[in-house]
């Protein structure tokens, strides 16, 4: 499969003039927004499709339950939309009703998380694997090649998180002097904190964190207050590069992140090439991954 940049600002204006046939409609199935991330993502896509008012936007929630968002999915089948958009949960359990939308004639995009699978039409994701290793690079520096790191993942059977666990262990290894332990944050700000706080009631010492979402380290540091816990005391680094994480590294409470972005602007204009009979790629990676610190916080835009 090959990687494919493309230069969507170059296509907005010719496909102005292309998508000029009234009431098409885009629909959006999104896992679960109480993520901060991809209740961000679903409005993305949302504010790039307002210059289009020929086009409709909807989008579902399926609120973390895999069951519902194939059901979702089904709903969106069966009213015939012409693009599908779709941000799931399991990179399995999914297939078999993401092949059932491709093979009835519905232009599906794969956003951000990827299925096994290439019943689809277009993949749009970042390098998740760089991810983890660009954390595990920082951390290693800044601890000096020695120390205790919570890792804390997102969910288990995501395929973005799969990577950037694998891209942090990879390179962490490397660090005989570095220990891992692993705790499940599923993206969430409210699984972290459960988890931070056992990890603090049962005297498990850790000298820094990879949380591989931001939302995450806004849970372990609501357990570190409550804790009189110094922010600063622990070396941490999110992913997303939020505006919450940017001010938190601003006060110096998070030492970096990650810039991941939404990827609306990529799936707007992958989708207007769709509806303008264009072929799209079948894979496409958004803006590479980068780390933000202290050092260049305030020259890159939060994704939210």
């Amino acid at each position: 499969m090959k990687y494919t940049f493309l230069v969507f600002i170059l296509f907005y204006a010719s496909l102005l003039k292309a998508v000029d046939t009234p009431d098409k409609i885009i629909a959006f199935a999104q896992d679960d927004m109480s993520n901060d991330f991809r209740k961000a993502q679903v409005f993305d896509v949302r504010d790039h499709l307002l210059k289009y008012p020929a086009i409709q936007f909807t989008y579902s929630d399926a609120q973390g339950q895999t069951s519902l968002l194939i059901k979702q999915i089904e709903q969106f089948i069966q009213q015939k939309v012409d693009v599908l958009v779709i941000g799931t949960n399991d990179e399995n359990a999914v297939v078999p009703v993401v092949t059932q939308a491709y093979q009835a004639g519905i232009p599906t995009i794969i956003l951000d998380r990827g299925i096994n699978s290439e019943n689809y039409t277009s993949f749009i994701n970042t390098n998740n694997m760089q991810i983890g290793v660009i954390a595990a690079q920082y951390l290693a520096k800044q601890l000096k090649g020695k120390g205790t790191v919570l890792l804390f993942e997102g969910l288990p059977h995501a395929d973005v998180t799969k990577l950037r666990t694998k891209g942090f262990l990879k390179t962490i290894k490397k660090y005989k002097n570095i220990s891992v332990i692993t705790r499940t944050g599923n993206f969430l700000r409210r699984d972290a904190l459960l988890e931070m706080e056992k990890i603090i009631q049962q005297g498990i010492h850790i000298d820094a964190i990879f949380a591989e979402s931001d939302s995450m380290l806004s849970g372990v540091r609501m357990v570190l207050d409550k804790h009189n816990i110094a922010a600063d005391s622990l070396i941490m680094i999110g992913c997303d590069y939020t505006l919450e994480a940017q001010q938190a590294i601003r006060k110096g409470q998070q030492s970096a992140s990650i810039f991941f972005p939404l990827g609306g602007k990529e799936t707007v204009a992958t989708a207007l090439q769709i509806l303008a009979n264009k072929i799209v790629p079948k894979h496409i990676i958004t803006n590479p991954v980068k780390l933000v610190t202290k050092n260049n916080v305030n020259k890159i835009k939060a994704i939210f």
